[in-house]
């Protein structure tokens, strides 16, 4: 735990390193019943929408790094989870797309993950979890 007199920037930087394990480490525990990591969650999730996503955009997306995002990424390829498409608009570019696979995987991982958040819920309460999702979403935006 920080110190009282820790600067604010490096105690929220604890607190919110120390939320987002534990977060993890729960929805890890949920995810682990389907031997699936949470950034393949992460992954599926955003690909869900259908449109192609570069492995940039993919990256910033799910917070992992190029070498790391592209290593799993191509084990989900592998896995017939996700498959890639070359840009029609940029040919240096590739798309990465849900396969139906994918998307089945997506489904019921989603439920498991809105199962962790119901459990947040239920332990905070709806009020306090809201205030803590606005204060958090206004936290980034005003780091943007």
């Amino acid at each position: 735990m920080a110190k009282p007199n820790t600067p604010i920037t490096e105690h929220l930087a604890y607190l919110l390193a120390q939320a987002n394990r534990e977060i993890n480490r729960q929805l890890e525990l949920r995810l682990s019943k389907e031997g699936v990591p949470v950034e393949q969650w992460r992954i599926l999730k955003v690909l869900s929408d259908g449109s192609g996503h570069s492995m940039g955009e993919l990256a910033d997306a799910v917070l992992l790094n190029h070498p790391t995002l592209t290593k799993m990424i191509d084990r989900m390829v592998s896995d017939t989870l996700v498959y890639r498409v070359q840009d029609p608009n940029d040919r240096r570019k590739v798309l990465m797309f849900i396969s139906d696979r994918g998307k089945v995987l997506s489904k019921k991982l989603n439920s498991l993950a809105v199962d962790q958040e119901e459990h947040i819920l239920e332990s905070y309460g709806d009020k306090s979890t809201s205030e803590l999702k606005r204060l958090l979403e206004s936290l980034i935006d005003s780091s943007n």
